[in-house]
């Protein structure tokens, strides 16, 4: 029997509107979840299976029904009181789901607390939904795995196009959630890319934060230096509410402690249509043929964007230098770290896990390598001989390297020498630097290629700049609107 779903349900929606109608009993979070678990079930399990979400919590519609009694008893939390968030799958939650970044060695794995990040948004009251599908370890397989795909979970597709367009770096299941409507929020990671790159590709708007505005405890991890948890939301308005609530300093991450006073707790106060007013936007390399032979580049609609933020006042420079921004990083933080950071974290976990240490992984891999080594497992086994002890002289001097190239010689010399509020980055072609400077940018959609491919430019700035990118990013999205619903959007589901 079809659900007879209010009209209200016809269009996305955005947190204002949805708050809005709760307000005037319009609609309730219990339906608004019903609505997306039906929407799920049709789209990304049916139909066209995009596959994006890996696990439903089964409290979802019970959580929702306590915070719509809240509401009607005691008021409303905030913005996000009742509204549904679905976590990338290597964020813990301490409840009845798993957590386990994609791999089959952890598909039981149950934590028994929340990320920090999780307990600020149960706090605000929103409604985990669930968790998304993603890259497995978060591309620490492989170097031949897809983007998107995992043994536990599969592939994840781009609801654009005929689902054969590239889907985005490892945050991919939490960005098709989004932009396919199958939640109204959600949260990834990003190491390098990972969640720029899938904004990018399935045109929504993705945040990642300088390193330490988010609290990485709770969080599978990939390295210490680079690591952050970031927004994806369909409007800069929404991912900026989201940011709001999932920012905080926590007692147990050192990496929170700088960000004391340099958070706000309301993103949403830069949200101005006259944002790039006045403001100074450094172009990198719009004129060069560097980017022609990048598949996600587009010149006449990067072009198109910088005309734009002319056009909305801003001041543009052109062909800016980041001196240090085509130098042949070394891989050394991230090949050392990963082997340190996930020994430890797999060497905690309870006894009913088969694995313990990467050794322990690569070896269940091998012994279920029908399920678990589709694309193989080569970055995993370069990593296994490594010492664990982050004390070998090519991971410390890259480390420093990375540090003092991304920010002394790179994003913050690159301000300074131009005096720059921003750089403009084609799609996600800046998130390496921005990623080892641990600096913050914000992925907005800029229009769509003539295959249909969605296109994307990058905001990025210095530490802390989170409430700056968003006034630009804000100002460019209201100028030009260019987000267009995927087809799976456009059907009519009141009654499917």
């Amino acid at each position: 029997m079809a659900i007879p779903f209010n009209d209200f349900f016809r269009e996305e929606l955005t947190i204002y509107e949805i708050q809005r109608a709760m307000e005037n009993g319009e609609i309730t979070s219990k339906e608004l979840v019903m609505f997306y678990l039906h929407r799920i079930a049709k789209y990304d399990q049916k139909g066209p299976r995009l596959n994006s979400i890996l696990e439903v919590n089964p409290d979802a519609i019970f959580i929702a029904e306590g915070l719509d009694y809240e509401r009607k008893t005691k008021g409303v939390r905030g913005p996000l009181h009742g509204i549904p968030v679905v976590l990338k799958d290597n964020i813990e939650t301490g409840d009845s789901m798993h957590t386990s970044a994609g791999s089959i060695a952890l598909e039981n794995h149950m934590a028994s607390n929340d990320a920090f990040l999780v307990q600020k948004l149960r706090k605000a009251g929103a409604v985990i939904l669930g968790k998304a599908n993603m890259t497995e370890f978060a591309n620490g397989m492989s170097t031949e795995m897809w983007a998107g795909y995992s043994s536990r979970g599969g592939q994840v597709l781009n609801p654009y196009g005929d689902g054969s367009l590239f889907v985005g770096g490892s945050s991919s299941g939490s960005a098709v959630a989004v932009a396919a409507n199958l939640t109204v929020l959600s949260v990834g990671t990003e190491t390098d890319g990972s969640i720029l790159s899938p904004a990018t590709q399935n045109s929504v708007v993705g945040i990642k934060p300088t390193v330490g505005l988010i609290s990485r405890k709770g969080i599978i991890p990939f390295t210490y230096s680079q690591d952050t948890a970031g927004p994806f939301a369909r409007t800069v308005t929404d991912a900026a509410l989201l940011l709001g609530a999932m920012s905080g300093v926590d007692e147990g991450d050192a990496a929170t402690y700088e960000s004391e006073g340099r958070i706000e707790n309301d993103y949403s106060i830069y949200l101005d249509t006259a944002g790039l007013r006045g403001a100074k936007i450094g172009v990198f390399h719009s004129d060069s043929n560097a980017f022609h032979d990048f598949e996600e580049y587009d010149d006449e609609l990067y072009k198109s964007a910088i005309q734009t933020i002319k056009d909305q006042g801003a001041k543009i420079i052109e062909d800016i230098e980041i001196p240090s921004f085509h130098r042949k990083w070394d891989y050394g933080v991230s090949l050392y770290e990963l082997k340190h950071s996930l020994d430890n974290y797999l060497s905690q976990l309870p006894s009913n896990i088969p694995v313990h240490s990467l050794t322990e992984l690569i070896q269940f891999n091998r012994d279920n390598k029908e399920a678990a080594l589709k694309y193989g497992q080569n970055k995993l086994e370069q990593r296994e001989s490594l010492a664990n002890t982050l004390r070998n002289p090519e991971y410390l001097e890259a480390k420093l390297e990375d540090l003092y190239y991304s920010q002394e010689q790179g994003i913050d010399f690159t301000l300074k020498k131009y005096d720059l509020d921003a750089i403009l980055f084609p799609a996600y072609i800046g998130s390496t630097i921005c990623a080892k400077a641990g600096y913050p940018s914000i992925a907005v959609p800029a229009g769509y290629m003539k295959n249909g491919r969605p296109f994307g430019v990058t905001f990025a700035s210095t530490a802390y700049t989170e409430g700056l990118l968003i006034k630009l990013a804000f100002a460019f999205e209201q100028a030009t609107k260019h987000r267009k619903v995927p087809i799976v959007n456009r059907e009519n589901i009141i009654s499917s």
